[in-house]
């Protein structure tokens, strides 16, 4: 990316804003707050990865933008609008496939498109574009028991795409695949996200995940939820030229994904040190 494709992105409108997120449950007779002034902005087309411990509140953030739970404090923006509910265009993609059973393929990737009343031959020609994109071809008439995990979670991401959402919000969504399906998965998500950018934000406990896939990397630190760090991924990619290498463990061995993968680890390492000690 040259200066003004660089400046561009730094100055880009904000897509998705946490301001002063507080979140607290009740749990009995006892509250517990799970997070405490979480500020944050996702710019416009920009990927954004949220690690942290177990309970932090990393599923939480992201279903308060997708509209599925409401904060105790502050307020979530997405394109200057208050989020006070589900939309489709905000797309969510879950760990588990979350697919109909008794549709194909073509008829899960579709389903949105048919709910917001576009036209059979637009519902055609979208639904034939994430099939290719996705590598789905041959598979149009299949049913979800008919495909493996990894084939799952493409068409769950195609019906996702397929609704054209401002946002994508994917929470922990290769979770369930096995060790090398998953890699294949992250490299079609790099794949996808350059043909189509969109604003994503990604929540995982994958540390090496995070940083192959995302422009920036929020690290949580342990309940009350807090960011402890933002690393800039995106621009140790450009100046180390990480697009030039095909495979996911070629950027891994790279000296400054290494380095990134271990700030990131040692921060996460702390949470766990102040926990055992009490501190």
């Amino acid at each position: 990316m040259d200066a003004s494709g660089q400046a561009a992105q730094a100055t880009a409108p904000a897509s998705i804003e946490f301001r002063g997120i507080g979140k607290t449950f009740r749990r009995g007779r006892e509250e517990v707050l799970a997070l405490d002034g979480i500020q944050l902005e996702v710019r416009d087309k920009e990927f954004v990865a949220i690690v942290g411990p177990s309970g932090c509140g990393k599923t939480t953030l992201m279903r308060m933008a997708a509209g599925l739970e409401f904060p105790s404090a502050g307020s979530v923006l997405v394109q200057g609008q208050p989020v006070r509910g589900p939309s489709p265009q905000r797309a969510v993609v879950f760990q588990q496939f979350a697919l109909f059973p008794w549709k194909t393929v073509e008829q899960n990737i579709e389903f949105g498109l048919r709910c917001t009343g576009v036209p059979a031959g637009r519902r055609r020609e979208v639904v034939a574009r994430y099939v290719d994109l996705m590598g789905l071809q041959g598979h149009e008439k299949a049913y979800p028991q008919q495909l493996s995990g990894g084939m799952q979670q493409r068409v769950a991401i195609a019906r996702s795409y397929a609704l054209d959402p401002q946002v994508l919000l994917m929470d922990e969504p290769f979770g369930a695949l096995d060790a090398q399906t998953r890699v294949v998965m992250q490299e079609e998500l790099v794949r996808l996200c350059r043909a189509n950018p969109r604003t994503v934000l990604f929540i995982t406990h994958s540390v090496e995940e995070a940083v192959y896939l995302a422009d920036r990397v929020v690290v949580l630190g342990r309940r009350p939820g807090r960011i402890r760090e933002i690393l800039d991924i995106a621009g140790v990619r450009r100046a180390q030229r990480w697009e030039s290498h095909e495979h996911i463990e070629e950027v891994m061995d790279l000296e400054s994904f290494v380095k990134l993968r271990t700030r990131i680890w040692r921060l996460l390492r702390e949470q766990h040190v102040e926990r055992e000690s009490g501190v």
